[in-house]
């Protein structure tokens, strides 16, 4: 899936300031708001990603990890009824692709998330985590 960014090799360019498009997978899942918690779970067991995206349409509501499924399971209410629009994050810190690694670490620490949604122009192109994040600076 072309993103429009160039292309760049991680042995070329690695570390804290290697564009964090580097460690972007590139894959979005959505789901609406009105999906429940119970889809969001097995989406985000299904695709192995840690946080999907809430949408209406083509316009993002908020942000669902695997932190906010289990606040969901320790409230007891069942998941099958629990709305994404209840326990979305709307919370939104984004990126452009070549933002480098250390700026888009620096900023999840500044607005204290794990996830940041990486977009270029209105199109969101990946999801970062901090996990994602880890081995570039490492590298």
């Amino acid at each position: 899936m072309s993103t429009g960014s160039p292309v760049v090799s991680k042995r070329v360019f690695s570390g804290p300031e290697a564009p964090v498009q580097l460690y972007t997978s590139g894959r979005v899942v959505r789901l609406a708001p009105t999906a429940t918690v119970a889809e969001a779970a097995a989406l985000l067991s299904a695709h192995d990603v840690g946080a999907l995206v809430v949408a209406e349409g083509d316009t993002v509501v908020g942000i669902v990890s695997e932190r906010d499924v289990a606040h969901a399971v320790a409230s007891r209410i069942p998941l099958d009824t629990l709305g994404l629009g209840e326990v979305a994050s709307t919370k939104l810190v984004w990126c452009s692709p070549n933002e480098s690694v250390a700026t888009v670490s620096a900023r999840m620490l500044e607005h204290y998330v794990r996830h940041v949604l990486v977009r270029e122009g209105h199109r969101i192109v990946g999801v970062v985590s901090a996990r994602d994040l880890v081995g570039a600076h490492l590298a």
